[in-house]
């Protein structure tokens, strides 16, 4: 294959079954649902891995799901409250005030330097009435 077919090549995301058949999956709403292949299409893969690092804004994801930004909120905030994502590094405004937003960790993928062979899951410790605190930025 020629490297300018490589450069060219699709950028895809695995969706895992078993996560999508968690009752905390199912306790989502549709926008949630639809949000996190966006988060997971940030991540860069084992070899490169940014997991805790993954960084999408509230406004990047309302214009990727066709939503307004108080919908886009509400959809990482239900992530979180579900365990499927934990923010590790607050939104600030860097140095010559340009926003930068969260930084996040997916717990169905590993973390880099972790000694576990998968994610935390955080989702399947989740209970109907028992949300994960979720930080709001």
């Amino acid at each position: 294959m020629s490297k300018r077919a490589k450069e060219g090549s699709e950028h895809w995301t695995k969706m895992l079954r078993h996560t999508m058949q968690e009752p905390a999956w199912r306790a989502l709403s549709t926008t949630a649902q639809a949000l996190y292949p966006w988060l997971k299409f940030e991540w860069r893969g084992p070899n490169a891995n940014n997991n805790g690092r993954i960084r999408l804004s509230v406004r990047q994801a309302a214009e990727r799901l066709g939503v307004d930004r108080k919908t886009a909120a509400r959809a990482f905030h239900e992530l979180q409250a579900k365990g499927f994502i934990v923010i590790t590094e607050h939104a600030r405004l860097g140095i010559e005030g340009a926003a930068c937003s969260p930084a996040y960790e997916i717990t169905e993928l590993k973390m880099p330097g972790s000694d576990r062979i998968d994610g935390r899951k955080l989702y399947r410790d989740w209970k109907p009435g028992r949300d994960f605190p979720v930080h709001k930025t």
